[in-house]
């Protein structure tokens, strides 16, 4: 854990995870959060903590004698300072990301937004994983040739200590933001490429299992992700055959059943979740499986993908929460107990060298990009989605507050002020405790310009908020941004379009302190799962938090008369990354070509953007200003 981090109050209430013939640690939609949650209880674990942890589980493994795979499912930054500080997102984090030794990755959307890091993943990052990276549906522009080049592998075929032989791919979604120097092929169109039809086809060997990880929705239905129509090709020459997924990209806890040789599961974000899988079935007429068939002292996988199955597969899956007290337990000997005991920590025990080691290379790279200084004191938990929006819980109210104040041209302080931006920009909470540069990325990490058309009509600016809530639409910034809905979806779960009210049931967490009793415990809020297997995924036991709607787009007024009355005119403020639609809005309402791109500058420079006004808000607010040699998550 990094110093300055929180541990759980409690650990698992599941007790011990089930061992099958062929085991699986999941993760994705890591988005930098590699230093944990220093103010979250529930996932203070960092890096380094799973680095030890995944050493223990894969000695477990081969002292059960079965096997382990390690897998990730893309979208490495755009979320933490670790990851979005440094001049290309991803230099140091992916030195700390490459700390675990992955058995299979592949690549994520926020890896394609932009050339440089798209760039950098495959001169460096690729190079780094080899054959083990796979991106069988993303290539990348090769400088030397001028041709497109698969940025990873198209597929790997690989055999387990255990003998098992597996044929796995890994497939993006079909993603429309990417820069120009990269290219998603839909999964539609890959399903009939030649390559993928000859290795389904003949692949280089037998195989016992069709292994599918992706930045894609868990679920099969095409609106929502594309593992189907490779499910189907898969299927449509190995009918029997288990196919198992590994999806991301929505960040919710998720398991879904294809068919009875076929699950799918997705493992959260943030640090907040690793996904447990666990199934067997493997017998020597159905695979070269040579490893337990019944690994003893640890309960087995025991569930049929459905009801009617006649398949001999049975599965198990659990969500961990990311936190030290989880592994430490998991880990242990400790498996023989309940876990809602009182568990007693051995850190020594837990803690191998390579572990400690990216611990403290993490924390030497915050120092090094100043992300361990203290700006203020947060005093309150604000949310995005656990408050009524705009209430005095609600981020966006305290958002609000900020743009108002922090986001002035001083030549122009006595214009009266609009503020638009898209609840987008906000990726997550702000948590009571104390306010570190970090936080400015946790909070906003896209670095979006603000920009602006000066003297408006109060009176066509003030409709521009609910015209744009009602008709905003998916608008490209420039041939190699990002749209607004692939940025949004793989924001925060509640902004998907995969449900609505459907999907608040994976709602996200925020610990608060607890009492521990003796033989019950007070439940901190966090996940609460429903998926295809039912209620009982979650390795640890929380109350689920509220959930609220909130709009698209929200705005801040500064500068306004004193004495109540209404502006004439107005300075119009936005984001660069809306400009499209304040546009179209204005045109729409003004007349056709009153306004155009010529009317827009920036508002305060070239590099004031939505990482700049709320730490400037939070050094110069009394609000934050409060409590500094005394703050605390508590």
């Amino acid at each position: 854990m990094q110093p300055d981090a929180y541990n759980a109050t409690y650990g698992p209430t599941r007790g011990a995870l089930e061992w099958g013939q062929l085991n699986f640690l999941h993760t994705t939609d890591t988005h930098g959060w590699l230093e944990g949650h220093l103010t979250e209880t529930n996932y203070g674990a960092d890096w380094g903590d799973f680095v030890s942890f995944t050493a223990h589980m894969r000695a477990k493994a081969k002292a059960l004698g079965v096997d382990l795979l390690v897998v990730d499912t893309g979208d490495l930054h755009d979320g933490a300072g670790l990851s979005d500080a440094t001049t290309v997102d991803g230099e140091l984090s992916n030195l700390v990301f490459e700390k675990l030794d992955y058995d299979l990755l592949t690549i994520g959307n926020h890896e394609l937004y932009y050339a440089d890091i798209a760039y950098q993943d495959y001169d460096s990052f690729s190079k780094v994983w080899g054959d083990r990276y796979l991106t069988s549906n993303v290539q990348v522009l090769n400088t030397t040739t001028n041709e497109f080049t698969y940025l990873g592998h198209q597929y790997k075929y690989l055999t387990t200590e255990n003998g098992l032989r597996i044929l796995a791919m890994g497939i993006l979604y079909d993603f429309t933001g990417n820069t120009n120097v990269t290219k998603v092929i839909p999964a539609e169109t890959m399903v009939n490429e030649t390559w993928f039809q000859s290795v389904v086809a003949s692949p280089p060997g037998p195989v016992d299992l069709f292994l599918l990880i992706g930045h894609n929705t868990a679920k099969k239905e095409t609106t929502t992700g594309t593992f189907g129509y490779v499910v189907d090709a898969i299927r449509a020459v190995h009918p029997s055959t288990p196919v198992q997924i590994f999806g991301g990209h929505s960040h919710i806890r998720d398991f879904q059943v294809y068919d009875e040789a076929t699950t799918a599961l997705e493992s959260g974000r943030y640090c907040e979740t690793l996904g447990w899988l666990s199934m067997s079935g493997f017998t020597a007429n159905n695979s070269a499986y040579t490893g337990t068939a019944a690994p003893e002292g640890v309960p087995h996988p025991a569930r049929k993908a459905t009801n009617t199955s006649t398949s001999p597969w049975t599965y198990a899956r659990r969500y961990l929460d990311w936190n030290r007290l989880t592994f430490e337990y998991h880990a242990s000997g400790s498996q023989t107990t309940t876990g809602l005991a009182n568990y007693t920590a051995d850190p020594a025990a837990f803690e191998i060298q390579r572990g400690i080691n990216t611990t403290d290379q993490i924390y030497d790279y915050r120092l090094s990009l100043n992300l361990t200084a203290q700006l203020g004191c947060s005093p309150q938990l604000w949310c995005q989605s656990c408050a009524e929006f705009n209430s005095s819980g609600s981020i966006y109210s305290l958002l609000s507050e900020a743009l108002s104040a922090a986001v002035v041209n001083e030549t122009r302080s006595d214009k009266a002020r609009v503020n638009i931006i898209n609840t987008g920009s906000v990726r997550f909470d702000l948590h009571k405790g104390p306010f570190l540069w970090d936080d400015a990325y946790i909070v906003s990490p896209f670095d979006d310009i603000f920009v602006y058309i000066p003297d408006v009509p109060y009176s066509l600016a003030s409709g521009a908020l609910d015209y744009i809530n009602t008709y905003g639409t998916v608008y490209k910034r420039d041939s190699t941004s990002v749209t607004m809905e692939s940025r949004d979806t793989c924001t925060d779960p509640f902004l998907s379009p995969l449900a609505t009210r459907e999907i608040a049931q994976y709602a996200h967490t925020h610990a608060g302190h607890t009492r521990r009793q003796t033989t019950t415990i007070d439940l901190t809020q966090g996940y609460v799962t429903t998926d295809a297997f039912g209620t009982d995924g979650d390795d640890t036991a929380h109350t689920a938090l509220p959930y609220y709607d909130y709009p698209d787009f929200f705005q801040a007024l500064g500068g306004f008369p004193t004495n109540g009355s209404l502006p004439d005119v107005v300075d119009l403020i936005f984001i660069d990354y809306i400009e499209t639609d304040i546009l179209a809005y204005l045109n729409a309402t003004a007349g056709a070509g009153v306004y155009d791109e010529s009317d827009v500058s920036y508002y305060i420079n070239e590099n004031f953007s939505t990482q700049t006004y709320l730490p400037l808000f939070v050094e110069t607010s009394d609000l934050f200003q409060q409590n500094l040699d005394n703050c605390t998550i508590y």
